[in-house]
């Protein structure tokens, strides 16, 4: 069966399974994300409390925490509960817990906090990309950038002690903290190679964080492919999740930018530039889930380039999902425990860069 002409994106729509990660038959792949899940609760019950004065907070908050702590224990006497067991539904629990007490976006304030502060760095960033003597040595930084930019992440425990911690932690200072080439997934020169050879028509990018992550790491980027004359979508959240950019907020984000940099502005106003609601509610991304009109005009618009972005699109699902078209998949792994699995240490890279299949 194909998915609402799915087999546009997805190279055997029929066989996709977006999770990579099956926690019904890996033991100790479930015990350790029950755990994980369940250490998180007091720390979101924490930033609820801190941001806000709504005197029924604290007593939703606890709610809140029963809510997942009860729906984690079912899991564990009964993991089959749900049919499927796998960390994007975890997740996805995680957040219908907090949505059920009204706690519907808890990094409002914090996204727009971090995407004020990174937009008086991007004309910077522009040109210090701008002034490198060559096209690699471009795309490579630009690449670099996109990675650093995942590093924002407030979902990753390893990343919030960083972020509480630092009085100064920048994309200069993510840049340092990667990991250093040969990543652990290194499909870089491929990647390099590949833009020598062909212009994309239109890219399609799944986009992850607010704040440095989707200013300082993707418009770059976004920017670089449309001096190419690649068009984009981006396809953004329709619903707040963790710190992850919304479409609606994704808007406002590139009217300001625009307003920074021309290339923007014009592909703005052409259309070569659009936003997207990927239809999701939480981090993951079941490419299965995307409406038929989002998928309809990834059709229409011919496009032959899918980039998905952080742990999130990328690990937690779509790893080993194969596409029909050209795809980067490209995340920072911010879990000591999932990195030590992969083979590599935490902040390990996984860039990897897969052509069109050339028969089905």
């Amino acid at each position: 069966m194909e998915h609402f002409g799915l087999s546009h994106i997805l190279l055997e729509p029929d066989k996709y399974n977006a999770d990579t990660l099956d926690l019904l038959t890996d033991e100790e792949a479930r015990d350790y994300w029950l755990n994980a899940c369940e250490k998180l609760v007091d720390k979101y019950v924490h930033y609820a409390l801190a941001n806000t004065e709504d005197p029924t907070t604290e007593i939703r908050a606890l709610k809140f925490k029963t809510c997942y702590v009860e729906a984690l224990k079912e899991l564990r006497t009964n993991p089959l509960a749900h049919g499927q067991l796998n960390v994007r539904l975890l997740l996805d629990i995680n957040e219908t817990c907090l949505r059920s007490q009204g706690f519907f976006d808890l990094w409002k304030q914090q996204k727009q906090y971090e995407n004020d502060a990174a937009l008086t760095s991007l004309k910077d960033r522009l040109s210090e990309i701008d002034s490198l003597p060559d096209d690699r040595q471009r795309w490579t930084e630009l690449c670099r950038g996109v990675l650093a930019g995942n590093m924002f992440d407030w979902g990753a425990t390893a990343i919030t002690a960083i972020l509480e911690k630092e009085a100064v932690f920048g994309l200069q200072e993510a840049l340092d903290k990667i990991q250093k080439r040969p990543w652990l997934f290194d499909g870089l020169e491929k990647w390099l190679d590949k833009l020598q050879r062909t212009v994309h028509h239109c890219a399609a990018i799944f986009v992850d964080n607010s704040g440095v992550d989707i200013v300082l790491g993707i418009l770059p980027f976004v920017r670089a492919l449309l001096l190419r004359g690649t068009s984009v979508i981006l396809c953004a959240n329709e619903w707040p999740a963790l710190n992850d950019v919304t479409n609606v907020e994704l808007e406002t984000i590139l009217q300001r930018a625009a307003g920074l940099c021309p290339v923007l502005a014009a592909a703005l106003a052409t259309g070569d530039l659009v936003v997207r609601s990927s239809g999701q509610r939480g981090p993951c991304l079941d490419l299965k889930t995307i409406s038929i009109g989002l998928s309809s005009e990834f059709r229409a618009r011919g496009v032959d380039l899918i980039i998905l972005e952080g742990m999130g699109r990328a690990l937690h699902t779509n790893l080993n999902a194969r596409l029909a078209v050209d795809s980067l998949k490209v995340a920072v792994v911010k879990n000591s425990w999932l990195a030590q699995r992969l083979g590599g240490p935490l902040f390990s890279v996984i860039f990897i860069y897969e052509d069109k299949p050339t028969h089905t």
